[in-house]
Order: C-alpha cells, then sequence, then structure tokens
C-alpha cells in the first residue's frame, strides 16, 4: 500500500514541523495558526512540498472534525462561574454581533469585489465569527492575563458563535440557491439550530458525565476516550435532528468539565492534546489548499475588507451592544481588538466551492487572506494591547506539579489545587495554626519548582501551591480558607456534616470560615458543648448553637474529642441519630 504510506508519512512530517512550530511560535510572538497555515503552504503545489490537493470535500469533513474537537476542549475548560459572569454579553456578540459583523462586512464587500448583494452577504457570513480554536491558543497559551468577566466573556463569545456564522452561511447559500426564503424560514431554521443544539448538547453532557462515572472501567486510558466519543455522539445527533452539532458539542463539554467525573485530569490532558493535534492538522490542511499566487491575486480586495472588518465592524458591533453590560472604555477597545478570525472563515469558504456558487474561488481566497492579516496584526498584538490599555494581570502562576485520584471507582473524594496569594485567608500561616475539618488534608504543597514536604511548621506562601485532599461537600468550607478573599465564597451546603476537632477554637471558625457560634465564655468548641450539655456528654449529644446544631460525634477516653457541625434542620439530626 504505497499511498497510505505516503500519506502516512507526508502526515506525520507535517505534524511533526507544525509541533515545532508551536515552540517557535511561543518565542517570536507569531500566532501558531498562522505558522501551521505558513506549513500547509510551503508544503502545498507550489511550495517546496509540492503537494497538489484540491479535494474540498475532505477538507471539509476534516475540519470540521477538527473544530469539533477543539470546542468540546474549550468547553471541558469553561467553568461554569465563567458561564454565569458572562453568558449574557457573550450570547449578545455571539449572535446580534455575528448578523452586524456580516451585514457591514457583506456591504463593503459589495462595494470593494462587485459582488452581488447575495454574494457579498455570503462573503461575509463567513468572516463574521471569531474564532475559537485562535482566541483558546492566544489568550491561553500566550499568558495575556484578564480580569475573569473579561477573559470568560471573550472565550464563551468564540465557542458560541461559530453556529451563528454556520447558519447564516448556509442560509446564505440557500437563498442564493432558490431553496430557502428571508424572511420566516430564515426565523424556523435559526430557532431549530440554536435550541436543538444547545437542549441535546447539555442533555447528553449530564448523561455523559454519568456514564463516566458508574461504568467502572478497566483501563484508566478509555476514560478520556469515552469522554471525546460523548462529544462527537453529541455532535452527530445533533446535526441529524437539525440542530447546530458545533454549539452542542460546546455546551456537552461544559456539562462534562463542570462536573466532578472519574479521571479528570486525564482527560483534560488527552482532549487538550487532542485539540492541539486538530489545529496543527486543520490549519496546515488547510494552508495546502490554498496557494501564495492566488493570495497576492486578491491582496488588494484582502486588505481592503480587513480593514473594514478589523476596524470598522467589529468595533462598531462591540461599541453600540456590549456597554450596557457594564464594561468600562478600555475594555470595549480590547474587545473590539479580539475580534480575530481563523479557522472557522476557512472552512465556511469551502461550502461555496461545494456548492458551486459563482466567485467561489475568489471568496475563498479573500477570506483566507483576511484571516492572515487578522491572525497577524490582532493574534500578534494582543498582549501588547492589553498592556497598553492596563488591562494585563498578573499571571497566576502554575504548579510545578500535580495530583489527581486515580482509582477508577468514583469517589467521594477530589484533589484540588489551591494557588495561594496575599489575599487568600490562609496565608502566612503554618499549616497547624489552619483549623482544617477532618478528613481534609494537605497532601502536596509546591514552590516554585520545588516540592515542599507539607508538615505543621510549613508556612503558606505567595505563589505556593497547595494540593488538598477533601470530600466534595467540603469544598465550599475549605474554599474559604485558599481563595482569593476579595471574591464572594460560596455558600455553604445546608445538610453537610462538618466534622472538626473539639479543641479548635471558636474566634478560628469565625476567622477563616465565617461560622459564628455562641461565644460567651466558651473558647474551644469542647466548651461549647460542655456549657449547653454538661460535663458528662454522649456521643449523639446535640445542641442549638446559633443557626448551627453541635453534635458530639466522638470521645477519647471520655473526653470530648470531635464534634459535627450542621446547618440543617433538627430533624434531620434526629433522623440520623449520632449525626
Amino acid at each position: 500500500m504505497p499511498i497510505l504510506d505516503t500519506v502516512l508519512l507526508l502526515t506525520g512530517i507535517l505534524v511533526f514541523i507544525g509541533v515545532l512550530s508551536s515552540k517557535i511560535s511561543a518565542r517570536i510572538g507569531v500566532p501558531s495558526l498562522v505558522l501551521f497555515m505558513g506549513v500547509g503552504l510551503l508544503a502545498g503545489e507550489e511550495g517546496l512540498g509540492g503537494i497538489a490537493f484540491e479535494n474540498y470535500k475532505i477538507a471539509y469533513a476534516v475540519g470540521s472534525i477538527a473544530l469539533a474537537m477543539i470546542l468540546f476542549d474549550g468547553g471541558l475548560r469553561t467553568s461554569v462561574q465563567d458561564v454565569r459572569r458572562a453568558w449574557k454579553p457573550a450570547a449578545v456578540l455571539a449572535t446580534g454581533g455575528v448578523l452586524a459583523t456580516a451585514g457591514i462586512t457583506g456591504a463593503a464587500a459589495h462595494w470593494i469585489m462587485g459582488l452581488t448583494w447575495q454574494q457579498s452577504f455570503l462573503l461575509g457570513a463567513i468572516i463574521s465569527s471569531t474564532d475559537a480554536a485562535a482566541v483558546f491558543s492566544i489568550l491561553r497559551g500566550k499568558g495575556v492575563a484578564l480580569t475573569d468577566r473579561l477573559r470568560a466573556m471573550l472565550e464563551i463569545e468564540s465557542g458560541s458563535n461559530d453556529p451563528m456564522a454556520v447558519f447564516l452561511t448556509v442560509a446564505a447559500i440557500e437563498i442564493i440557491l432558490g431553496k430557502l426564503e428571508i424572511g420566516l424560514g430564515m426565523s424556523v431554521f435559526f430557532f431549530q439550530q440554536m435550541v436543538v443544539g444547545a437542549i441535546i448538547g447539555v442533555a447528553i453532557g449530564w448523561v455523559g458525565a454519568t456514564v463516566i462515572n458508574r461504568i467502572n472501567l478497566d483501563a484508566a486510558g478509555l476514560y478520556p476516550v469515552l469522554a471525546g466519543v460523548i462529544g462527537m455522539i453529541s455532535f452527530g445527533l445533533t446535526a441529524k435532528l437539525g440542530g447546530s452539532g458545533f454549539l452542542a458539542i460546546y455546551f456537552t463539554g461544559i456539562v462534562i468539565g463542570n462536573k466532578d467525573v472519574v479521571f479528570e485530569r486525564g482527560i483534560f490532558l488527552f482532549h487538550d492534546g487532542i485539540a492541539w493535534t486538530a489545529q496543527i492538522i486543520m490549519f496546515t490542511l488547510l494552508g495546502i489548499l490554498s496557494s501564495p499566487s492566488s493570495l497576492i491575486t486578491v491582496a488588494p480586495q484582502g486588505l481592503a475588507i480587513s480593514f473594514v472588518l478589523i476596524f470598522v465592524a467589529r468595533p462598531l458591533v462591540v461599541f453600540t451592544m456590549v456597554p450596557w453590560f457594564g464594561f468600562n472604555f478600555r475594555e470595549l477597545v480590547f474587545v473590539s481588538w479580539v475580534g480575530l478570525k481563523g479557522a472557522v472563515p476557512i472552512i465556511l469558504a469551502v461550502y461555496p466551492l461545494l456548492f458551486d456558487i459563482p466567485n467561489a474561488g475568489q471568496v475563498f481566497n479573500v477570506v483566507f487572506f483576511v484571516v492572515l492579516v487578522s491572525a497577524l496584526l490582532q493574534g500578534w498584538s494582543l498582549p501588547v494591547v492589553a498592556r497598553w490599555l492596563g488591562l494585563q494581570q498578573d499571571a497566576k502562576p502554575e504548579a510545578p506539579a500535580s495530583l489527581e485520584i486515580t482509582a477508577l471507582r468514583h469517589l467521594n473524594a477530589e484533589i484540588v489545587n489551591y494557588a495561594i496569594g496575599v489575599h487568600s485567608t490562609a496565608f502566612g500561616y503554618k499549616l497547624r495554626e489552619l483549623p482544617l475539618p477532618e478528613g481534609v488534608l494537605v497532601a502536596m504543597i509546591t514552590r516554585g519548582n520545588k516540592i515542599v514536604p507539607p508538615t505543621g511548621g510549613t508556612t503558606l506562601l505567595d505563589g505556593d501551591h497547595a494540593f488538598i485532599v477533601l470530600q466534595h461537600d467540603y469544598r465550599p468550607l475549605v474554599d474559604r480558607l485558599f481563595v482569593d478573599t476579595s471574591t464572594n465564597p460560596h455558600p455553604l451546603p445546608q445538610l453537610v456534616d462538618y466534622v472538626f476537632k473539639a479543641r479548635i477554637e471558636l474566634d478560628q471558625l469565625s476567622y477563616f470560615y465565617d461560622i459564628e457560634l455562641e461565644n460567651g465564655a466558651s473558647k474551644t468548641l469542647a466548651d461549647l458543648a460542655h456549657s449547653k450539655l454538661g460535663e458528662n456528654v454522649e456521643i449523639g449529644d446535640w445542641t442549638d448553637v446559633g443557626p448551627w446544631i453541635l453534635v458530639v460525634r466522638e470521645l477519647e477516653e471520655g473526653i470530648l474529642a470531635k464534634v459535627v457541625l450542621n446547618r440543617g434542620y433538627i430533624e434531620q439530626i434526629k433522623k440520623s441519630g449520632t449525626g
């Protein structure tokens, strides 16, 4: 099978060069997607590789699969907190913003390129969305540290606006072919794509997370594969039912990524590698599909449309639609500059070629040129613009080591990596000074590139990473010890038994956890229990202490050793016997 051997060899060489170019990208400041496409252009028919490739169906299929995997990985890394804090402005930009960008750019294309109005709007639709792969790789890979809300808005917008661009592109082609009418038909098509995609994506994500936790596979390496398969099912089923597969797989990733799933870190690492591989293959293949001579031919039109898109359409959309959500002027300027284009427009530019739309070749080359300009100009300058606008935050140091519970059976426990900062409640304290609940263990501390064995005398410093083993229900409580005090702490669950050593002082509970108990003459939990229950206490004795209920959990040689604090109803304590 010499042809297969040749294909595998060339693919391996191109991906290898792509991996090396990612290292070069970090050093010279050029977005990796530009270098990947550059590798493709060099490997193409007019480049050093001399590879002749014009199969648009294969390019479309490979690009769609790669984009789906990139969106799934992006969803896995998008927290529910990010969605809550930024979904409104992101949704506006991902829908109305994409439509407005398509209209403005399409009008410019009609005047610049002399296309018909329908063909011009098609070009505008193709290039209207902010690319998820470009935004994720640059914001997460180049150390552009922004405020949580601004970063979340940009990432969620880029991850959720592709379905709108796909919808507008398909609708424009259907209109040109006379298969769809402007008006009711487009509205029904739009809602079908979005609603079906959202519902199925969330539903399969929830079911998928449950399956991952309960299937109990013998091989740990199959869990990342299972997660990816669930994403593929979400994409394929949604597309079969007439919804947006891209939106569905992104939502499925968000749901799974925010559930406590078995072998979570392995799933994340595996799909991070898959996403990078998908980017390399996708951008390289799209680079092979074009040629330097065709790009030079459309350079004047491409530059003009790039100018309109970057300096007119995107800023106009942002400053019209986003100010109502509380962003300041500097943030609006930055959002205007992060209208990055990437693989999605080039993949969508294949659509007109598949359907033999007039001027499809010219549209493809112009789109490719605009993407290169956007990636070079906007992608390269993002860190500079962020610093110039005063939006660059101190990047949170990453831990040089990690821990994970790798038992295949789902445990009611997790290992949390807390980054210690000067605003962390536990900052500056020795471990023995922290009133940790029973069952909460400091497993490892990293400081710089060193591992610090945790002992009672270990002091938590700025920049440390503390790896804490805890049961899931304790997470909101332990968060109050280690997270930034400027953030709003999660409310404590109502019916969780928080077990503490009886010698812990009440002032410590008040300071570290904001747990206010009746003080009086009592200094410790033991003093409080005896003042309420008398000197002779037995396991299971309980009493009200303000909004909490204190239950005697354990005695050691007749001395009170452990108590339970529960914020639930007295009836719950009665039913449970000993609490």
